[in-house]
């Protein structure tokens, strides 16, 4: 992408109407002051239906740019300078080493890095990381808000309660219930490792606080002495949440603003992927298209990527049958059209999102109750073919891995960065930050007999990656790549200060927020597990 191309979409923004299409989340539509009368109804859409993930481009005449085509032809100069991008890109940074033994276990995580890079504005995206106090193990996540940042931030703040209290004991949870009902100091459930730009729903906290107790409540009643398997609470948790969220939306709270914040919850939505390690024992839990990608190294030096997760949208076969499967047959061409959930939404499994849970009259009967909608910033519409309700659920996909010493790291982000780079680029990214190694891919057949104006190309795309990394942080290091590599893999100053420079609400148009975590294992922990156990490596 050039300035050419944002001089074209500031002219069409300003004088016609502009489709954007892309690969996830909700289509939009821009509306130029010559639009039609429909024009009002349409720009409150677009609230909305502006978190869409527009990783491409076309316009109404269906012509479709190429940014290495239009580079070409620059006609503005982004004077943004080296150390400016750097400022931004490294605003959001969170490092953390772990200690290898917390006072009552050993830990096979060694530090923790993580980053974000907004969009959106505000930033749609969350993530989350905590040390579980009262059982064992560490949790990471990341959330992928939609339709505003609502959901993502009640989920970011309040999964890992839900889970943590899944995994404890009927004697721990009864010693909880016993201090809160006396009126005495509850012994704290997790230690959060919170970034730089956290904050969390202080008008909500006791709401909140009120159904994780009726949630702990019904456990204890369930007379669980061990507390609950990790798969089992991590599946347990997401549903429990998720069905918390769409009962705040419907009953009577004390007063308009956490009345106002419950119903901004349920109609927005987040995806959201997690991970629970606890010594060898890694599980993950996804619902939607954020990803956790494993790196791993094998005994002759090279590296390899392991999904640890599947993308909940219309592009994976099995779960575009699921959700077919789950509608009557004559709904079979109108479920899932265009790639998205009733012609709207990319991922198949969300968190929140009633309009697309609730029936046609729930929904009426809620937003009708005296709710400032245009304040709230919520636009009631009804999907086509909206017939047997519900469309989408939030049941995570679960994947447990037994950790081995050649796993050496975990990628958790959101897919603003998987529209960008692939599983094994990101792997070898990584990889090549921690080794210091650049990795050299093997010459392919087509490479072996090139002529010498080919043999320059392939010249600078091994000289490209020679280049050290410049960020000490490995989740910067990502995003940085992901928005500004050239077709050699060599970071292009002027294509990073262009996508740098776009004024905001140009910005979506070219990427999505962007969330990473990346998780370092202790590999020489992890060994003398298996050694002290009699383990063999997988």
């Amino acid at each position: 992408m050039s300035s050419t191309v944002l001089c074209r979409i500031l002219h069409c923004v300003k004088n016609e109407v502009v489709c954007l299409r892309g690969q996830h989340r909700l289509y939009s539509m821009c509306l130029g002051p010559n639009s039609s009368s429909s024009s009002s109804v349409k720009r409150k859409r677009t609230k909305l239906l502006s978190s869409s993930s527009l990783t491409g481009l076309s316009w109404t005449n269906n012509s479709v740019f190429s940014m290495q085509n239009i580079f070409r032809h620059s006609s503005l100069q982004f004077q943004l300078a080296p150390v400016e991008i750097n400022r931004i890109l490294r605003a959001n940074e969170q490092s953390v080493k772990i200690p290898e033994f917390d006072g009552k276990n050993l830990n096979p995580v060694l530090k923790f890095e993580s980053n974000q890079l907004p969009a959106n504005s505000p930033n749609e995206d969350r993530r989350s990381a905590a040390t579980c106090l009262q059982t064992k193990g560490m949790m990471f996540g990341v959330f992928d808000g939609h339709a505003g940042y609502a959901c993502a931030q009640a989920v970011s703040e309040r999964l890992f309660y839900y889970i943590a209290v899944a995994l404890m004991s009927q004697k721990n949870l009864e010693e909880i219930e016993f201090a809160m009902e006396h009126m005495k100091p509850v012994l704290p459930i997790l230690q959060w490792y919170k970034p730089p730009n956290h904050y969390i729903y202080r008008e909500s906290a006791s709401l909140y606080l009120d159904h994780l107790r009726v949630f702990w409540q019904e456990l204890i009643d369930h007379d669980n002495a061990e507390g609950m398997s990790t798969g089992d609470s991590l599946a347990y948790a997401f549903k429990r949440l998720d069905s918390d969220i769409s009962l705040e939306a419907q009953v009577p709270l004390d007063n308009d603003i956490m009345r106002n914040m419950a119903i901004q919850v349920a109609f927005a939505g987040s995806t959201a992927c997690v991970t629970h390690v606890d010594n060898i024992d890694l599980h993950v839990a996804n619902s939607g298209d954020c990803r956790a990608i494993l790196g791993v190294q094998e005994e002759d030096g090279s590296w390899s990527s392991l999904p640890l997760t599947h993308d909940h949208n219309a592009l994976n076969p099995s779960e575009l049958a699921r959700v077919r499967s789950e509608h009557p047959k004559s709904e079979e061409g109108t479920v899932v059209t265009g790639d998205r959930l009733l012609g709207l939404l990319m991922p198949l499994r969300a968190f929140g999102d009633v309009c697309f849970k609730w029936s046609k009259e729930l929904q009426q009967s809620i937003l009708e109750n005296g709710f400032d909608l245009e304040t709230l910033d919520i636009y009631h519409y009804a999907p086509p073919n909206y017939l047997t309700p519900p469309y989408l659920n939030v049941d995570p996909e679960l994947t447990y891995h037994r950790l081995r010493p050649q796993d050496k790291f975990l990628i958790l982000a959101t897919d603003g960065l998987w529209d960008m780079l692939s599983n094994d680029e990101a792997v070898r990214l990584v990889a090549e930050h921690l080794t210091g190694i650049h990795l050299e891919e093997p010459v392919a057949a087509s490479e072996r007999q090139v002529k010498l104006g080919q043999m320059h190309s392939l010249l600078l795309k091994r000289r490209a990656r020679a280049v050290p990394s410049r960020d000490p942080n490995v989740a910067t290091h990502l995003i940085r790549h992901s928005i500004g590599t050239n077709e050699y893999g060599e970071i292009e100053q002027v294509q990073l200060a262009a996508m740098m420079s776009l004024p905001e609400d140009l910005t979506r148009m070219y990427r999505d927020d962007i969330t990473v975590t990346v998780v370092y294992f202790n590999s020489d922990l992890i060994k003398a597990h298996y050694k002290e156990n009699n383990l063999r490596f997988l």
